[in-house]
């Protein structure tokens, strides 16, 4: 009797820590404007005081403007760029999923890039080799948005590519979960009339042209139908690579989200298909943020709201730094929402703000 009560009480517990997780604490760390992955002991530094501000879950980038921060097989059969050249010789990558689990904080790849392949280089090396791929707006241009250069992501080739760089990094490294932004799954709205679109557009639509006004309510729809497809497929590729790699997606706020980027991510969490979405709620001051709190909210099911962890602007390389009290009263908002978790963009916050913590 005593065996099987001890038992019992083991698998009680078990079974609360498996449902009751502990929120996320997270940050987001860059290769821009920060300095944590130009060396091993840079990233020692830095997940230190990650542990010491209580950040349990790190969310590194692994794909930004066209290049991996880490050895990639993938990259290099597609362009002959194995690696970005300032890290060549190591892998950041692998030293913070190692450094990060010695001191038991999470690690998630964070693909930032997504489907944009260049920022601000219209002779991006993919466009050369990949002319096909590039996204086009209504006038035939290559697809630009604030200076990011994008593939039409509704192509099967350019999808293809995107899952096995993000398997590429699931089955080679220990990481805890894999992320995706407001790039991945998403194109801007500009976008859709190239070659491949009109074409599949005219097949399921007897032969007629997409509207040209871009924000077409159907239209928008049609497309976003497409990345919540492929945002399915990727999810389930990662589950069946490795189970407990938890997939998150860092969309803006919804509806504004599909209206420029195609992201409906309201469909995702009711597909189930994100384990978590962490919306970018980037504002300057707190009436801003709460309203935004608020908005998201109401876009969930009661049920879902554990599902969310705002993402939250603490600094920027321009020199901006949100005061500790704003930062305390947004972090009280989320708590009075319902909301227990956050990810503060991005990690420079920590030694600017909590150094001497």
């Amino acid at each position: 009797m005593h065996t099987y009560l001890l038992l019992h009480l083991v698998l009680s517990v078990l079974f609360y820590e498996k449902k009751q997780p502990e929120p996320i604490k997270g940050t987001w760390i860059t290769n821009v404007a920060s300095d944590i992955l130009l060396s091993k002991a840079n990233i020692e530094k830095g997940i230190q005081l990650c542990k010491k501000n209580g950040i349990n879950n790190v969310y590194v980038v692994v794909w930004n403007d066209g290049v991996t921060m880490y050895p990639s097989k993938v990259t290099e059969k597609y362009i002959g760029v194995k690696q970005d050249t300032i890290y060549k010789g190591r892998d950041p990558i692998k030293e913070m999923v190692e450094i990060a689990h010695q001191y038991g904080i999470k690690v998630h790849a964070w693909f930032e890039f997504g489907f944009s392949y260049s920022y601000k280089n219209d002779k991006s090396i993919w466009a050369t080799k990949y002319p096909a791929w590039v996204g086009r707006d209504v006038k035939g241009n290559p697809l630009k948005k604030n200076n990011f250069y994008w593939w039409n992501s509704l192509n099967p080739e350019v999808q293809t590519f995107m899952t096995s760089l993000v398997l590429e990094v699931v089955n080679n490294y220990d990481i805890d979960g894999i992320q995706g932004d407001d790039r991945l799954p998403a194109m801007p709205s500009e976008g859709g009339y190239d070659k491949y679109t009109l074409g599949k557009y005219a097949k399921e639509n007897k032969g007629a042209n997409p509207p040209t006004n871009h924000k077409d309510s159907a239209w928008l729809q049609w497309r976003a139908n497409i990345l919540n497809k492929y945002g399915k497929s990727l999810y389930a590729a990662v589950k069946k690579a490795k189970p407990s790699c938890t997939v998150s997606w860092a969309p803006s706020l919804y509806p504004w989200s599909k209206e420029q980027y195609l992201q409906d991510w309201p469909t995702w969490l009711n597909g189930g298909y994100a384990d978590y979405i962490i919306p970018q709620l980037y504002r300057y001051n707190y009436a801003a943020y709460e309203k935004s709190v608020k908005e998201m909210v109401k876009q969930v099911t009661p049920a879902q709201r554990k599902q969310l962890v705002p993402g939250m602007l603490t600094s920027l390389g321009d020199g901006y730094l949100v005061r500790k009290t704003l930062l305390d009263s947004m972090l009280q908002c989320n708590q009075q929402n319902g909301i227990e978790g956050s990810v503060l963009f991005y990690y420079e916050t920590l030694p600017k703000l909590f150094a001497g913590n």
